[in-house]
């Protein structure tokens, strides 16, 4: 069961989506057309740098990569934080053929090491937000650095004094010609897995997000999340870019609270997308920093990567005087798989992350047949956005995929409309006692508790029931929410056996580099 990328109310909007081919040629048109139009907005300076002189600036790495030895096919890594670097890089790459890894800037040197040996890079690309070259690595780190010249020329350099590793290592061999990307997977519950993205998946992908929230050349934003994953890289960037769009970089490369509100007039943003951390920061902070009636007036702004609790997202469309729309996706599917569709658009259902985006979905039973609207299953995509599977793992590619469909991991139902309901996750259900507990269903009970600002819910174990359910909670600044308070709350919302045994007020939560909750580092802390 699926659904059309736009869902109509009524009045089939005039809005046509951009006709994309792929990562290499994404600003052709815009460099063509527009070439004066600004495509990035960056450093303290505010610097506005054209369609048409970026699409320079990537010719120029292109041109760089192949005199160093590179061919079309190979695969490099690219570690930098949020930065024009990192874009003339990955554009660049993209036009010499290559195949790019882009990596979290803040991973230990010999997790960055272990992940191009896997790979079989043959060399690192390394902006300004890059740690120093790690020992470890045993491929040339290549520096990117973009200049400017007293003319107002913009120039850019690739330092390729040593030589690429040589060809055919780590999984290499398993690249194909119409290979984009290669994206690592968050690594929360397992270990992170290499999933390869074709130049025909980035299509699809960044597509359905346009499509979705009709993004074109009058539309500007504000990078709040990391190019190094999916959210970051194709709702933000390529799908701008595809759009014809205008994308604002934090001066460091990375979100800042303080500056946020000051980078969205710059960009004149009419939306953005961050995670609910993000989210929930802008919101506590919003009394001492949000501009109010001076702010720049927003379409909608997106929330994805994990749930965002109810009453967040109401007080955040209250303040921001926009609709907050939720989205599904993850890298299997060139990130978005779903999304709530502008009020225009489609109806928005309560707790519903909307209809299918440029995918099918189905909710499949433990025996892979499809479950009829409204039952509980594991939620599966199918279409032109999903990978052919993971690099170097068999095993796990055929145990994800089936048939054409990816089984996500996660539970959830589709209502009569098509429109998905996410219930939790296959890998994070608590087993108590033979009662199956979902502690994102838990986690959004505890939230709504006044004075909550997040929570995060786990397994403990028991010697009777073998787990039993744990909480950690974060209470707003200035409250004074307390344990037995939040316990009362649950009582009057939980099953007996969902509500916490066991719960604790902490300062902070720990998070992954792209602010989802760290569920493996949340066990380690506090399941003991």
């Amino acid at each position: 069961m699926g659904s059309s990328p736009m869902a109509s109310a009524g009045t089939a909007s005039p809005y046509r989506p951009p006709t994309v081919t792929g990562l290499t040629g994404l600003i052709d048109r815009s460099a063509r057309d527009r070439p004066g139009s600004p495509a990035l907005i960056f450093t303290e300076d505010r610097v506005r740098l054209s369609y048409a002189v970026l699409g320079g600036l990537a010719d120029d790495v292109a041109a760089r990569l192949a005199d160093a030895g590179l061919r079309p096919g190979d695969p490099v890594g690219l570690v930098d934080a949020n930065t024009v670097e990192f874009v003339a890089a990955l554009l660049g790459a993209a036009r010499a053929g290559l195949v790019t890894t882009p990596l979290d800037p803040s991973l230990p040197g010999p997790e960055t090491a272990t992940r191009l040996a896997a790979l079989g890079a043959r060399a690192l690309l390394t902006g300004p937000g890059a740690p120093a070259a790690s020992p470890e690595a045993a491929v040339p780190t290549w520096p990117v650095r973009v200049g400017f010249l007293p003319a107002g020329t913009v120039t850019v350099t690739v330092d390729t004094g040593e030589r690429a590793a040589p060809r055919g290592g780590g999984a290499a061999g398993e690249l194909t010609p119409q290979d984009a990307l290669v994206l690592f997977t968050a690594g929360t519950t397992d270990r992170a897995k290499m999933v390869p993205l074709t130049h025909a998946n980035v299509a699809a992908g960044v597509t359905a997000v346009c499509a979705t929230y009709e993004l074109g050349t009058a539309d500007g934003t504000v990078a709040a999340m990391p190019f190094f994953h999916g959210h970051g890289l194709l709702a933000t960037l390529l799908a701008s870019f595809a759009g014809g769009g205008r994308v604002v970089l934090p001066s460091r490369g990375r979100f800042s609270a303080h500056t946020f509100w000051d980078d969205m007039e710059i960009a004149h943003a009419t939306w953005f997308t961050a995670v609910p951390t993000i989210h929930q920061i802008l919101l506590a902070r919003s009394a001492q920093e949000y501009p109010g009636r001076q702010a720049q007036p927003l379409r909608f702004v997106r929330s994805c990567s994990a749930a965002l609790p109810t009453a967040t997202a109401q007080s955040l469309e209250d303040l921001l005087g926009a609709p907050l729309l939720s989205a599904y996706g993850m890298t299997e599917s060139t990130h978005q798989a779903a999304g709530e569709p502008l009020p225009r658009n489609g109806t928005r259902k309560p707790e519903s992350v909307g209809p299918a985006t440029g995918v099918d979905l189905r909710i499949a039973d433990v025996d892979g047949h499809a479950c009829p609207p409204g039952a509980e299953g594991e939620v599966w995509v199918s279409g032109p956005a999903v990978a052919r599977g993971y690099l170097g793992d068999p095993t796990e590619t055929a145990h994800s995929y089936v048939d054409g469909w990816f089984r996500t991991g996660d539970l959830g139902l589709l209502d009569t409309d098509g429109c998905l309901f996410l219930t939790g996750r296959i890998k994070n259900l608590i087993n108590r006692g033979g009662e199956k507990i979902s502690p994102e269903h838990v986690e959004e009970v505890i939230a709504d508790c006044p004075g909550v600002a997040e929570a995060a819910v786990f397994p403990v174990p028991d010697a009777t029931y073998g787990q039993r359910v744990g909480a950690v909670v974060v209470v707003r600044e200035g409250e004074a929410t307390e344990s037995a308070r939040i316990l009362r709350h649950c009582r009057t919302r939980l099953a007996p056996y969902e509500v916490p045994e066991r719960l604790q007020v902490v300062t902070a939560l720990p998070h992954t580099a792209k602010g989802g909750l760290d569920r493996r580092e949340l066990i380690t802390r506090y399941a003991s």
